[in-house]
């Protein structure tokens, strides 16, 4: 409605208008109430270019040939009276005086006339350090760095689960051989008839692996007999503490037995 009076240049209605907007625009909840602040934003800009039309209708535009006119009679020459004198048109520019560009050349020195400003090719120095990189890599390093720990983890459960199988394996065979030795203590055990299965020979090298466990605890002993074969009997718990089994460590022995597929058969 107040069209005409914003559109006029000494008008401040448009500004006025847009502050009351930025004001009740502050209370704005609703979706609605959004809509019409945008709405009015869009009528304020199409005021606002109008009117900035009609200002620059209103000032002055650059004349290129009214430069040329003024230039030249700064250059000494009056274009009226050259008209009048010169009706040739053989020699172009040829009434221009000889110190024409000298005067203007003259002129313009004042307005250089000082000293260039100071200015950076590369642009303007910063003192503030550069920002570090590094964080990327920090991260790629910690994410790798949790893969990798994962699978340690999973070695070293799967090595506590084979420990305790052995340990078990290995309190099974003492059972046996406690009750082998208990229902006749008077007939010795043949270590290799304790040991070997006739089935398989990879359960056989198993049941060597886990009395070598008895034997080096000191739970049960290997010693020959009249025909230089190994027997095996489970040793008689002893109640001299730990000088005992420190005696009976010292006499301890290893040995290191060979049985291949063919012995085993």
């Amino acid at each position: 409605e107040n069209r005409e009076a914003m559109l006029n240049s000494k008008s401040n209605r448009l500004t006025e208008a847009l502050e009351e907007a930025n004001r009740l625009f502050d209370g704005v909840c609703r979706a609605r109430e959004a809509a019409l602040d945008a709405q009015f934003l869009v009528i304020a800009s199409n005021i606002g270019k109008e009117k900035a039309n009609e200002l620059h209708s209103e000032m002055s535009a650059f004349d290129s040939t009214a430069f040329a006119e003024d230039l030249l009679t700064f250059m000494g020459i009056n274009r009226t009276e050259v008209e009048e004198t010169d009706d040739s048109e053989d020699v172009p520019g040829g009434f221009l005086p000889s110190d024409a560009w000298q005067t203007m050349g003259e002129e313009a020195l004042k307005y250089f006339r000082r000293a260039p400003t100071f200015h950076y090719m590369m642009g303007s120095f910063k003192s503030e350090p550069p920002v570090p990189k590094q964080r990327i890599e920090r991260q790629k390093k910690a994410s790798r760095g949790k893969a990798e720990r994962a699978m340690p983890a999973q070695l070293k459960k799967m090595e506590e689960s084979h420990q305790e199988a052995t340990e078990k394996e290995v309190e099974r065979i003492l059972r046996i051989l406690q009750t082998h030795f208990e229902n006749d203590p008077n007939t010795p055990i043949s270590f290799f008839d304790f040991v070997i299965d006739p089935n398989s020979f990879a359960r056989t090298v198993e049941n060597m692996f886990h009395v070598s466990f008895l034997i080096r605890d000191g739970l049960a002993k290997i010693k020959l007999d009249e025909d230089e074969l190994p027997i095996i009997e489970p040793t008689k718990p002893s109640g001299g503490g730990e000088e005992d089994s420190r005696a009976g460590a010292g006499a301890r022995n290893q040995v290191v037995i060979s049985l291949d597929q063919k012995e085993w058969k």
